[in-house]
């Protein structure tokens, strides 16, 4: 199997988000699934992957001393530096950029609230992804999708099967996606993730097949969910 030079790809690993609909508890990233926090199952994985060499974790200013702290209890040497993040999580992935190493050449974009990737799959995914500008994790919708009106009246029903669901982790080519955060910042442009921008400057961006495991924390229902994954993964695995 072809091997990716390990020393050219970093992690970002936004990692700012108050977690509103957790309950207004701060940041949700160190809240706990079962004894550890949320991010250091996530870290874990990046700081394994062989591919991987560094990590850039862009936060809220008043929680970096927290993650300074949970970096060091767990020994994560990759972390090259965690830095002040955006009120947006776009703003938060562009400040990261400019924390890179210079021998940088790819950048892979990982939500800190998704700590159920496996480090199978990310080995996976980064091999697919080599040979790409862009990639991203993603799976089918279970669910029927309609669009609707301001008032609430529905306007169609896209084919499901043309619908996926999108995750992270998402892959670029570093030059690129600094040019479009660039391009975006100077226009105005806002999107809801990194694929979006290179959409809009009419990149292609290739689809890579997820898990549905590999799900965002949002609520505490995700939390609760998440949990027994983990449980069912140490009973499969004892």
């Amino acid at each position: 199997m072809k091997s990716m030079p390990m020393a050219k790809i970093a992690a970002i690993i936004p990692a700012a988000g108050q977690g509103r609909r957790m309950g207004d508890q701060g940041n949700k990233l160190l809240l706990e699934l079962a004894g550890i926090p949320i991010l250091v199952y996530t870290l874990s994985i990046f700081e394994a992957c062989p591919l991987v060499s560094e990590i850039v974790i862009p936060t809220a200013p008043q929680d970096i001393p927290a993650i300074q702290k949970i970096v060091k209890a767990h020994g994560f040497k990759k972390v090259n530096s965690i830095v002040e993040g955006g009120s947006e999580r776009q703003e938060s992935v562009a400040r990261a950029l400019t924390a890179l190493s210079p021998f940088i050449a790819k950048v892979v974009v990982h939500d800190g609230a998704r700590p159920l990737l496996t480090l199978a799959e990310l080995e996976a995914f980064l091999r697919e992804a080599e040979a790409c500008q862009a990639a991203i994790m993603a799976v089918p919708l279970k669910d029927t999708v309609k669009r609707v009106d301001e008032r609430g009246w529905v306007v169609e029903t896209p084919p499901r099967e043309n619908l996926r669901a999108v995750q992270t982790p998402q892959f670029f080519d570093r030059p690129l996606l600094e040019k479009v955060h660039k391009l975006a910042e100077a226009e105005g442009y806002s999107a809801t993730d990194d694929a979006a921008l290179m959409e809009w400057q009419g990149y292609p961006v290739k689809i890579i097949p997820g898990s549905y495991e590999n799900l965002k924390i949002t609520t505490p229902e995700d939390l609760l969910l998440a949990e027994i994954i983990l449980q069912k993964r140490k009973e499969r695995d004892s």
